[in-house]
């Protein structure tokens, strides 16, 4: 029996585990129903078990028959602080809270990978560490385990591995692409301190608004125009908060904004450049302007060869027609970005698109549903990856 069909005979356990973790969503790094069950999904399969000490993530590793290389391949198990609109029997009990991005069916994926490898155990030569992940959902939980020293040597991976639901493509299918994947996602805030007064006399005032707006505006000729086309930055204010009622000028005007680069260096060039535009037209308008940006998720950067191989696998398992190469990166991050920054390794993504298409809501949707059958498929190619990993002697 091929993996792909050893994947499939295990397709209603692992739509089992995936429906049992969507109905009790958890947030962040503390995840004690979903660690539990993933641990009594693999309680049978004799895995060397390795805890997190900063949150509930677990590392469970099959040992080959051999000595040998070690793969990582990882899955995210937390879900999103947002309500769930499906009609399902299996529908977050959790108000609130809902498994809107698929962590839950990468989890679901990777036990089934498990229990694929664990019938090839002897045949391995090498080491496979199924990572199951707290905490991507903007808590850092790759970060976390990694500053705390889970994969120092001996634990060092030689790859990592990980994949990534869309339910905008068509169910089965993969794609990835080499180089940047994903983007590096930082949130600004700004304060722009005026001084109040009555709305009829602004010359009496120092209006924080309209000059929150120039500064609003200003961001994005400075996209647009000083940073390179190619290596480009996408800058959004989401929340401007400011005043109380129609004839009162306030003292600040309070703003809020994401940005996203393709590049450490179009990264730092954004970070000056605003900083530099907000306080400088502050001072024009005699305001005071604080500016702060955290920096969240660096940028995912698949390795070369390693997508290569990862693609011709796909390419192997389900024909030539299974894999379409992404043309450019999405601006959406990762914080698997932290594992390829210190292993060479890739994420692909997999296409869960429902039967009915119509039905196709996008990630973070809290009406996202996805096409169950599609998860054998990416069982079978976590498996198959770390099978042909083990295998050859260097990529």
């Amino acid at each position: 029996m091929d993996t792909f069909s050893e994947a499939q005979s295990l397709l209603p356990d692992i739509i089992d585990l995936r429906r049992r973790i969507h109905a009790n969503p958890e947030l962040g790094n503390d995840l004690p129903e979903t660690t539990a069950a993933v641990l009594d999904a693999i309680s049978d399969l004799d895995l060397e078990i390795r805890k997190s000490e900063r949150t509930t993530g677990i590392v469970a590793t099959l040992h080959g028959a051999k000595p040998g290389r070690r793969i990582l391949l990882r899955g995210d198990m937390d879900a999103l602080p947002m309500p769930e609109d499906n009609d399902l029997t299996f529908a977050s009990k959790n108000p609130g809270v809902m498994h809107a991005c698929g962590h839950d069916s990468h989890t679901a994926m990777l036990v089934g990978a498990a229990k694929v490898l664990k019938q090839h155990q002897n045949e391995l030569a090498g080491s496979v560490d199924f990572f199951f992940q707290t905490g991507e959902e903007g808590f850092f939980g790759a970060r976390e385990v990694l500053q705390e020293g889970l994969f120092d040597a001996p634990n060092s991976p030689d790859a990592v591995f990980a994949l990534h639901i869309t339910p905008l493509l068509d169910a089965g299918v993969f794609t990835g692409r080499p180089g940047p994947l994903l983007a590096a996602a930082d949130t600004f805030e700004m304060i722009v301190r005026g001084k109040g007064g009555h709305a009829s006399m602004p010359h009496d005032c120092l209006d924080p608004i309209p000059v929150a707006c120039e500064i609003i505006q200003a961001f994005q000729t400075f996209v647009t125009r000083r940073v390179p086309a190619f290596d480009p930055i996408v800058l959004t204010t989401t929340k401007i908060e400011a005043g109380t009622t129609s004839n009162v000028i306030p003292e600040v005007a309070n703003v809020l904004g994401t940005i996203r680069s393709t590049s450490e260096k179009s990264r730092a060039l954004a970070h000056v450049g605003l900083d530099r535009l907000a306080t400088k037209i502050g001072e024009a308008h005699e305001m005071e302007v604080e500016f702060k940006i955290s920096q969240g998720y660096p940028v995912t950067v698949n390795e070369g060869a390693f997508t290569e191989f990862a693609a011709q696998t796909v390419r192997e398992l389900f024909g030539e027609n299974a894999y379409r190469p992404m043309r450019s990166p999405m601006m959406g991050a990762e914080d698997f970005s932290y594992l390829l920054q210190r292993f060479p390794g890739a994420m692909l993504f997999l296409g869960v698109k429902p039967e009915d298409p119509s039905l196709a809501a996008p990630c973070h949707s809290n009406r996202m549903i996805l096409n169950e059958s599609a998860m054998a498929h990416g069982a079978a190619l976590h498996a198959q990856v770390a099978r042909n990993f083990l295998t050859v002697t260097k990529l």
